[in-house]
């Protein structure tokens, strides 16, 4: 039964030449898990706003969107308010209330719902988040990712039918993200709750889900099943659309021959399946994987071998020896193809795509023994915390929602000082700022007045301003967007805006919060892009981050902070390939063939090289 539908839905906001959706027709069945995908502006918040209707944003609206046949603009209000739910992209934009308590009731208390009532449901969705100990806290105390937490916790006490959201993971750890969308997962499978999901990050969601929207300038580029939108990427005509596919599919794609003619049902999507793909490719008849030509070996070396074909709905005793080059009882284990000794970890560190000034040993920030607290008597959150910047180092830092990574940004920014220890800047050197919040940066009404006054207050000339604001609209995309509002832009394109109005300051050491929150694969390709070249002109960046992937490919550094303290730092090849959770997809996979290996790219370069030398 369809629980939602759009019939020729279009809509423009004010003073736009554009459509934001233009003719948007598709049907969701009650139960349903879709995801969303695009990229950034491609209109897939512009949509969620208008499926909860209390948030549609003002501007011309053409079709018809209809909530269990009946139309969403003629809903009851407490229908609407009750049965259609939506978790925001920012989370600050949803809380209310001054503590978690008040927060959790404040929409109970709005339909009436009886107190017996309240405390039970209470009881339960605490119990389901670990929210306990955070009751009575003030939510100006949680980091991004509880407030994400919270605000699910409190649109699921009302017990919606449909439940939207919108990157509802893109400020949570990898730990975190995995338990959130397991409970989304949970609510649509034993609930049967409609999920409707807006990701960039698709290695998670993707093989939950039931069907794939693909947004591109307003328009629906794709509607179907997970795998057959990887197939759909898989031709070079859509080849675009493989960046938002997860590890095992991409790497599917760029490694086997039968990618495009393969059923769908065979498309791996998980690392699991990724796993079982390329074990099954070797039993399968191709020589046995060796360390040094994972891939190629499985592949090159055996054309004839079906990769699609078959997944093993288990991967055997023999399968699992023989990968790992032992045997099981009474089983042989076939001789290694010989193959030259494993170029990957040499390669990766000479092939940085930076070459670093000869003063890259040159520290521009740091901090020793730094202790902070936000309340005299309150918990330490950073706790005899030492770290160093040195210039042209790109040093990303990892941990858990709440371990203080924001502070530790903020103390080293100037903005707050510690009860011991300081943080110490070099004479001379400038540093910029971007929180994990883009809107505290707007003021003005369009995004060019924002990067125009930016410009000013940087003293730059009005044809250093020009060239400048130019060239950082073309890397990030914003020539679209110039007369908007800030606060009209999808999240992505806020989180650029900002990032384009510190970049005109020209700091030394940018001290970046969640930079690649909201930005498609697209936009983060660039912003690596405009990191690197600043490095290389001798610029120090440090990342406060949970996109693994970004880290695992672009930084020089990375660093773990638990425990109030840099618990562990290292190269991202030392740094991730001893990690469970914090570490890549890719690696996940292929970690017991090539264990430094953690994106597509080494993989593919230990294949060509490998291709080359045989």
């Amino acid at each position: 039964m369809e629980i939602l539908q759009a019939e020729q839905v279009s809509f423009r906001y004010p003073e736009e030449d554009r459509d934001s959706l233009h003719e948007l027709s598709f049907t969701i069945e009650e139960g349903e898990f879709v995801v969303l995908c695009g990229p950034s502006g491609g209109g897939k918040t512009t949509l969620l706003r208008h499926l909860k209707r209390e948030l549609a944003p003002v501007g011309t609206f053409s079709g018809h969107l209809t909530y269990k046949g009946e139309l969403l603009s003629e809903l009851p209000a407490a229908v609407a308010a009750g049965e259609i739910g939506m978790v925001f992209q920012n989370p600050d934009a949803q809380i209310v209330m001054d503590t978690v308590w008040h927060e959790l009731a404040f929409s109970m208390e709005n339909l009436g719902i009886p107190p017996a009532v309240m405390r039970t449901r209470l009881a339960e969705i605490c119990a389901l988040f670990g929210l306990e100990p955070l009751l009575y806290k003030s939510v100006h105390e949680l980091s991004g990712g509880q407030k994400q937490m919270l605000n699910l916790a409190s649109v699921l006490l009302l017990q919606p039918k449909v439940l939207l959201l919108d990157e509802p993971t893109s400020q949570l750890d990898p730990v975190a993200a995995r338990e959130f969308i397991m409970a989304l997962q949970r609510l649509n499978e034993e609930m049967s709750v409609t999920v409707i999901i807006s990701e960039h990050r698709l290695e998670e969601v993707l093989p939950l889900a039931d069907r794939v929207l693909m947004l591109e300038g307003g328009r629906l580029l794709a509607d179907a099943s997970p795998r057959a939108f990887v197939q759909q990427a898989g031709s070079a005509s859509l080849a675009s659309r493989q960046a938002y596919l997860p590890a095992a599919s991409r790497l599917y794609l760029a490694l086997s021959t039968e990618a495009r003619t393969a059923a769908p049902e065979n498309i791996p999507l998980t690392v699991r399946e990724g796993k079982r793909w390329l074990l099954h490719s070797k039993a399968a008849g191709a020589s046995v994987v060796t360390e040094a030509g994972v891939c190629a070996t499985v592949i090159r070396n055996n054309p004839a071998a079906n990769p699609g074909a078959g997944l093993p709905a288990t991967v055997s005793r023999e399968e699992s020896a023989a990968a790992s080059g032992t045997a099981a009882p009474g089983k042989a284990v076939a001789e290694p193809a010989a193959y030259p000794p494993n170029p990957f970890s040499q390669a990766r560190k000479d092939e940085s795509p930076v070459k670093l000034p000869a003063s890259s040993a040159e520290t521009l920030l740091s901090c020793r023994e730094v202790t902070f607290r936000y309340d005299k008597e309150g918990q330490e959150v950073l706790r005899k915390l030492t770290l160093a910047l040195k210039r042209g180092e790109l040093l990303a830092v990892m941990g858990g929602n709440g371990a203080g990574k924001s502070t530790l940004l903020h103390v080293l920014g100037g903005l707050m000082k510690p009860q011991r220890g300081r943080a110490e800047l070099s004479k001379g050197i400038t540093t910029g700022l971007l929180a994990q919040n883009p809107l505290l940066y707007f003021s003005y009404d369009t995004v060019i007045e924002e990067l125009q006054h930016m410009a000013q207050y940087a003293g730059l000339s009005t044809e250093e301003a020009g060239r400048e604001i130019d060239a950082l609209l073309e890397v990030f995309q914003l020539r679209g967007v110039l007369k908007s509002h800030p606060h009209d832009l999808s999240g992505g394109q806020q989180q650029q805006t900002a990032l384009a109005m510190m970049m005109l300051l020209k700091p030394e050491v940018l001290l970046l919060d969640e930079p690649t929150k909201g930005l498609d694969p697209a936009a983060k390709d660039r912003l690596a892009a405009l990191l690197q070249q600043l490095r290389g002109q001798g610029a120090s960046i440090l990342i406060v981050t949970h996109d693994v992937e970004f880290a695992a490919k672009h930084a020089s550094r990375c660093a773990l902070l638990f425990d109030g303290s840099i618990t562990a730092e290292g190269t991202p090849a030392e740094f991730f390939s001893s990690n469970y959770f914090y570490t890549t997809a890719v690696n996940r996979m292929v970690r017991d063939i090539l264990p430094q290996a953690l994106t597509m790219e080494d993989v593919i370069r230990t294949w060509s090289g490998s291709a080359h030398r045989s």
